[in-house]
C-alpha cells in the first residue's frame, strides 16, 4: 500500500537554511522511489492554525517512505529545514 509523508511549515526562521535546503534535497531522492503530488501551491485553510505552506510526498510502502527520510541523505538536508523553520511532519498509511 502506499504511503505518504505530509510536511507542513508552520513558521519561517531563516530564509537562508530553507534555500540551502531546498538545493540539497532533491539529491536524497537518489536510489528512493517518490513522487511529489504537492509542493507548496495554493491552498486555503478550513481548520487549525494557520500554516505558511505543505508538501505531500508519496512512497509506495510506510517503510520506504521511512527509508528515505531516515537516510543520511536526507538527515542532512533537514538540519537545514530545522535550523530554517517551524514543520510539522509526519508518515501516513494511503489506501491500497
Amino acid at each position: 500500500m502506499p504511503a505518504y509523508i505530509v510536511f507542513t511549515r508552520e513558521e519561517t526562521l531563516d530564509p537562508a537554511e530553507l534555500k540551502t535546503y531546498g538545493e540539497q534535497v532533491p539529491a536524497t531522492r537518489a536510489g528512493h522511489e517518490l513522487t511529489a503530488l504537492v509542493r507548496y501551491g495554493e491552498f486555503e485553510m478550513l481548520e487549525g492554525d494557520p500554516i505558511e505552506g505543505c508538501v505531500i510526498l508519496q512512497f509506495p510502502s510506510f517503510d520506504a517512505a521511512k527509508a528515505w527520510y531516515g537516510s543520511p541523505a536526507y538527515q542532512a538536508a533537514a538540519q537545514h529545514r530545522f535550523a530554517g523553520a517551524r514543520y510539522r511532519a509526519f508518515i501516513i498509511q494511503g489506501l491500497g
